[in-house]
């Protein structure tokens, strides 16, 4: 282990796996009523007299930012570099624009505040706002991506950061784009990969439907890595309505994406195709029914895919349905083929004594309105969203809020009691809620918070992407796949 784990992190997704368990969680926070945001430090270790408690809390210096995806300055597509170091958890707020970059090197029990970019240095330098998630590059440098203009109207686009100073270096792309959301990248095939959600002035009044058409998207967009140009726009279609997350499979050899749509409720598929030109083909890989019910806004309800994430070993993906309330496992082995595997029922709005009546559209293995589990005596507020899986794959973390202005909209009891953040195990049998973890952040000493995305000191699943240059087998490898193309 000792010539594949760094402070950067890992040589292979496959050395991750074998990494230490986790011991702290670094957990987005926002806070409600007049307090800034700020990042909760959850102790995980086992055995720990202050195990499932909030241990830290480090505060931001300003009010209404809205913190929300986190990433880092430097992690595994780095690795063997010693000039870097992973030193800082990089902070976009969605709201305020403004970056933060915590310390959680020095001391990840009690991180500090160590970098702010304000965002009127970031709209002279890029005309970009409302920015959302950050990856680190192999050069050092960190990507963040933007959703809109200092206006609020939809405009998407990469703000590029020195990974050692957090000064504003410019865009990442060329161009922009109608929308912006998350993003991917693998240089290894040439391709960063984003997505969309709509435009800030609309969704941060709240969800409206009928403004689906116009203000929100259905694009995922192709970039040339290398090039930073953008190679094609991909019109999803009802399919792939509000596609949100997008994730690649682990190792960086292998050319396949994930994107869950959101509004569709469909994990989509991308594949690289190559017929002389080099291009990429959607395809629903996992298809979702919505559900018929009375006593709602609509006649139907969508699950809502809020969060994917893909184990190390590229064997499974797990996705949340935020509105519908379940946790969905399936087997990707073989990426053409998912096989559902697992789902566990956790809040939501579809639950036995809820006021809305199911009419159809549940799932086959749940034919009737689940009874949804209480944690340690206590309702699930909210459904289940952000996740964060343990490197070996046998803990996901979950919390319960999606975005204060939704959060509001379909579940007020989270802006009146606070957000959840709870553990489910990944055992033979499925996914199983434990009951012996739970951090309530109703119960914060300064008030309700909603707890948002998770991360790991060392990285994780989600924050890290690998480079086929740090794998070992990296020259035999390279002339096989050369080899196999001629």
């Amino acid at each position: 282990m000792a010539c594949c784990q760094g402070a950067l992190g890992y040589a292979t997704p496959g050395d991750a796996t074998r990494g230490p368990r986790e011991e702290v969680l670094f957990v987005v926070a926002v806070a409600l009523g007049e307090r800034p945001d700020y990042l909760a430090t959850v102790d995980v270790k086992a055995g720990s007299d202050t195990y499932s408690q909030v241990i830290h809390r480090t505060p931001v210096p300003y009010k209404d930012d809205e913190l929300h995806h986190s990433g880092w300055n430097a992690c595994s597509s780095c690795f063997g570099d010693d000039s870097k170091s992973r030193k800082y958890l990089v902070l976009p707020a969605l709201k305020s624009g403004r970056v933060y970059g915590f310390d959680v090197e020095t001391d990840p029990r009690a991180p500090t505040l160590g970098k702010i970019v304000e965002p009127a240095e970031i709209q002279e330098k890029t005309g970009l706002a409302y920015l959302h998630s950050s990856h680190c590059l192999g050069s050092g440098e960190i990507v963040i991506s933007a959703m809109g203009d200092p206006q609020g109207h939809a405009k998407g686009g990469f703000v590029l950061l020195d990974g050692e100073t957090f000064e504003v270096k410019g865009t990442w792309a060329k161009e922009t784009t109608e929308f912006g959301y998350d993003f991917w990248y693998q240089p290894h095939h040439d391709v960063l990969v984003s997505t969309s959600w709509g435009a800030p002035e609309e969704f941060f009044k709240g969800f409206d439907p009928s403004q689906v058409p116009t203000k929100y998207g259905d694009l995922v967009y192709i970039w040339s890595w290398k090039d930073h140009e953008l190679k094609q726009k991909i019109h999803l279609g009802p399919d792939g309505l509000i596609p949100l997350e997008v994730r690649a499979l682990h190792d960086p050899w292998k050319p396949t994406f994930f994107v869950g749509a959101a509004l569709s409720s469909n994990v989509i598929r991308l594949d690289k195709a190559v017929n002389g030109d080099v291009s990429w083909k959607p395809s629903v890989a996992i298809r979702q029914e919505w559900t018929k019910v009375e006593g709602w806004v609509l006649p139907e309800l969508p699950p809502l895919i809020t969060d994917i994430i893909i184990s190390l070993d590229d064997k499974f993906i797990f996705f949340s349905n935020w509105l519908r309330g379940d946790l969905v496992q399936y087997d990707i082995s073989d990426p053409l083929n998912p096989k559902f595997v697992s789902r566990v029922w956790l809040g939501g709005l579809i639950k036995k004594g809820s006021p809305l009546k199911v009419t159809g559209g549940l799932p086959e293995d749940t034919p009737e309105a689940p009874e949804v589990p209480l944690i340690q005596g206590r309702e699930i507020r909210g459904g289940p969203q952000m996740l964060q899986l343990s490197l070996d794959g046998k803990r996901l973390y979950v919390t319960t809020s999606l975005f204060s202005p939704w959060d509001k909209q379909f579940y007020p009891e989270l802006l009146e009691k606070g957000a959840q953040l709870l553990l489910v195990d990944v055992t033979e049998d499925g996914l199983q809620l434990n009951q012996d973890f739970l951090v309530d952040f109703g119960d914060e000493p300064e008030g309700p918070a909603l707890a948002h995305e998770i991360r790991y000191p060392g990285g994780d699943c989600s924050s890290d992407i690998w480079v086929v240059e740090t794998d070992p087998e990296f020259k035999a490898k390279a002339a096989a796949e050369g080899a196999a193309a001629h």
